[in-house]
């Protein structure tokens, strides 16, 4: 069972370590639901992909649907005269009825959208692994050296460009609704319950959360990726309603 579950530990890990750092951003800015946002266009450029070039520049395809999403997020954070939040929604719902309208072609189009919602990260191979915490690595150095030293809009532009960035590769690892529940639960409930350091707590309950999920699912043979959503955003639903 180690052999099994040690890979999308460590690829449970590398993406936790990044998400934590966004999702306090994303929380602080009270735009949560920018991740869904963001992640579902560039699912939307997977299955563009996948229907017309039969999965040929997957990752240009879905980069470049994330950062225009992005791009139209970070400009519309400095107009004072339109909501942010209800942009935002606008587009997680775009995203969704091309998704569901572009896969209604594919003749997988069932498996591939479950694939792009929630994929089971349990075949996750160390190759994945290595490839995309090299990749956040560079991410994180050039947040800390870069984004950290800039203000107003280029902030925020090289923030959500990073973010685009991220959450592309993010969303081909392991789904939309699985990268926003670990942006967002492990952190929220890491603010609930802690004072300070909270992208640290934020990645130990992440990985106990993810854990507790791996466990469940290869037990009771459940989907790994649903699994991980339902145990996350539980907690969080649970926290809420209990803490003070």
């Amino acid at each position: 069972m180690i052999d099994l579950l040690l890979p999308p530990l460590l690829l449970s890990l590398v993406l936790l370590v990044i998400h934590s750092y966004y999702g306090l951003e994303i929380i602080k800015r009270n735009i949560i639901f920018t991740d869904l946002a963001v992640g579902q266009m560039a699912a939307v450029g997977v299955a563009v992909s996948l229907y017309l070039f039969e999965g040929q520049y997957l990752y240009l395809f879905s980069l470049s649907f994330a950062l225009i999403t992005s791009l139209l997020i970070a400009y519309v954070s400095h107009k004072e005269n339109l909501s942010q939040e209800a942009f935002i929604g606008l587009i997680y719902a775009l995203g969704t009825s091309l998704i569901f309208i572009v896969m209604s072609k594919s003749p997988h189009g069932l498996e591939e959208l479950n694939n792009l919602l929630a994929y089971d990260i349990l075949f996750t191979s160390y190759n994945e692994v290595f490839k995309v915490s090299l990749l956040y690595l560079l991410i994180g150095v050039f947040i800390y050296f870069v984004v950290s030293r800039l203000s107003g809009f280029r902030r925020e532009l090289a923030f959500f460009t990073t973010f685009a960035i991220t959450l592309t590769s993010s969303v081909k690892l392991a789904g939309v609704f699985v990268v926003f529940s670990i942006l967002i639960s492990p952190t929220f409930i890491s603010l609930k319950l802690f004072k300070k350091n909270h992208i640290l707590y934020s990645i130990l309950v992440g990985m106990v959360l993810i854990f507790l999920s791996l466990l469940i699912s290869y037990n009771f043979d459940f989907p790994t990726g649903y699994t991980i959503v339902f145990i996350n955003t539980l907690f969080a639903i649970v926290l809420s309603i209990f803490k003070k």
